[in-house]
């Protein structure tokens, strides 16, 4: 009789899962209730992660409590803490993600993509309307956008934080957020009609860099089977004194950092930091400690050069690149002098070879002085990733320069302008809105095009597809790269003779091991 009970209620579950109305879906937690637009089912809002508040504030995720009946999930959560007014507000409890899915049923296994947002991980979030899924959903994928912790929040190590932790670290918060979402989304993204075996993890700028340390990450094996880099890439040393392209720390490092952090608080334990309300924490800038992942030794075991030169690393196809003028975003000096001596502080000794390959315009801080902070920030990581992968893994490399911009007058102060950080994101999403000044003719067909290269490699692990122009891999013999803007056409990989001489730099730097 209690056999038969058991089979009973079992078949009972399973009709009441096949009767729920199409917004509504069965995840491990509960049932959740999204909305129907047009041709998508969409759901906002829900839960991965139980709230990092009070105890858990820099703890690791823990899973998301259940409930009964069902929850609504038609509104965008509140983003992480930080400066600025994201739409959809902030708070610290703020571990939730979003799903648009075209699939009708559960039978469907479309393949996933899960997005990652920039913002020097002290910004972002998943409700900008620029990150909304609609379009790409609409070419047969079902998306995902994850929100994971920001700032102080979401990156701060200290000594008495490592204690606490059962892996003795500290500070890597965000991006356990990051793989804590994609662990849910392996758990729970069938019953949207998503393939929990073909998941791509895509991303621009702290997004990109993420999905760099993603693929390095041993905790994230197996969580994704593609992954897409914009403007990102995190393949520099580590160093007591960041720049752009060089921002990474060790534990001690980070440790000693959040020693003076709370220390400059009037603080002197963590027990006091976690009595503080979230709003004192909220990061002003990029250059506090604790805004920025760290090499702790266990979410990223060590530089990722080294771990992708022994085969250390997540190896699935990728499809990887950067702006034309991501320099303008990041200006390496205001002028000539400004330029000349920050490069000689950074680079040192490498200083004058740099200077030459990255030369000064008419003595003005022009394009080609911009392309230093491009490449050390972008280029270079990009370039050495696809390098890299291309030699030692199987997963192929496809490489791209975006290239679209508004065409000013010869006689305009930015008519040298190339393409800055950031400007692809509404192509990738296929959000190009034709009133806009700054809109072209043809960025809705490149938008056209990138919205379908994005979505066939997240289908079928390269972008290639009728219709487009064929984008090879990446590869030794073949250094082929991928011009987006105006059109989409091959190329040579940009400024390479530059880049070589920069890759003289962080090679010297890497021999150096951590010293700096």
């Amino acid at each position: 009789m209690t056999r038969l009970l058991v089979v009973l209620i079992a078949v009972l579950s399973l009709s009441a899962c096949a009767e729920l109305p199409p917004e509504q879906v069965k995840v491990q937690q509960g049932i959740v209730e999204g909305s129907i637009e047009g041709d998508l089912r969409v759901f906002k809002g829900i839960p991965f992660a139980a709230p990092p508040v009070g105890e858990l504030r820099w703890k690791a995720p823990q899973p998301a409590e259940s409930w009964d009946g069902v929850k609504s999930t038609k509104e965008y959560a509140p983003a992480p803490m930080q400066g600025g007014n994201p739409a959809s507000g902030k708070s610290e409890d703020c571990l939730y993600l979003n799903v648009w899915t075209p699939a009708h049923t559960a039978e469907e296994q479309l393949p996933v993509m899960v997005w990652i947002y920039g913002g020097g991980f002290s910004f972002g979030s998943t409700s900008d309307p620029v990150h909304n899924g609609e379009h790409l959903a609409r070419k047969g994928v079902v998306v995902v956008s994850v929100a994971y912790r920001v700032g102080q929040l979401g990156f701060l190590a200290h000594p008495e934080l490592s204690a606490e932790s059962p892996n003795g670290v500290s500070g890597n918060y965000g991006l356990l957020d990051q793989i804590a979402g994609l662990q849910w989304v392996k758990d729970n993204i069938a019953s949207f009609g998503g393939d929990p075996n073909k998941v791509t993890i895509f991303g621009e700028s702290a997004g990109g860099i993420s999905v760099s340390m993603l693929c390095a990450s041993p905790l994230a094996k197996g969580l994704f089977q593609g992954a897409i880099s914009q403007s990102g890439g995190s393949f520099g040393p580590t160093r007591s004194e960041t720049f752009p392209g060089e921002n990474m720390k060790t534990l001690e490092m980070a440790e000693q950092d959040g020693m003076a952090y709370v220390e400059a608080k009037g603080l002197s334990s963590i027990a006091e930091m976690r009595a503080l309300p979230a709003e004192d924490l909220i990061p002003q800038g990029w250059t506090m400690p604790g805004g920025w992942p760290i090499v702790d030794g266990y979410v990223l075991p060590g530089d990722q050069v080294a771990l992708y030169e022994q085969g250390a690393y997540n190896d699935v196809p990728v499809l990887i690149g950067y702006n034309s003028d991501e320099g303008l975003s990041f200006p390496a000096g205001r002028t000539a002098e400004e330029y000349v001596s920050n490069v000689r502080h950074r680079f040192g000794d490498h200083a004058d070879a740099l200077l030459e390959a990255y030369p000064l315009t008419d003595g003005e801080v022009k394009r080609a002085a911009r392309n230093l902070m491009r490449d050390a920030a972008f280029g270079w990581h990009t370039w050495k990733w696809a390098q890299l992968q291309s030699q030692t893994g199987t997963g192929e490399v496809f490489y791209y320069y975006f290239d679209q911009h508004p065409e000013y007058p010869a006689d305009s102060p930015q008519a040298d302008h190339g393409t800055p950080h950031g400007v692809d994101v509404p192509f990738v999403f296929m959000h190009i809105d034709p009133e806009h000044p700054h809109t072209q003719p043809g960025d809705q067909v490149l938008s056209e095009i990138m919205g379908t290269y994005w979505t066939n490699f997240a289908k079928y692990g390269h972008p290639n597809g009728e219709g487009l122009p064929e984008w090879p891999a990446f590869s030794a013999g073949n250094p082929a790269v991928m011009y987006l803007g105006p059109d989409a056409r091959l190329g040579e990989v940009p400024d390479e003779d530059a880049l070589r001489v920069l890759d003289a730099y962080y090679q010297e730097r890497l021999s150096q091991g951590n010293k700096e």
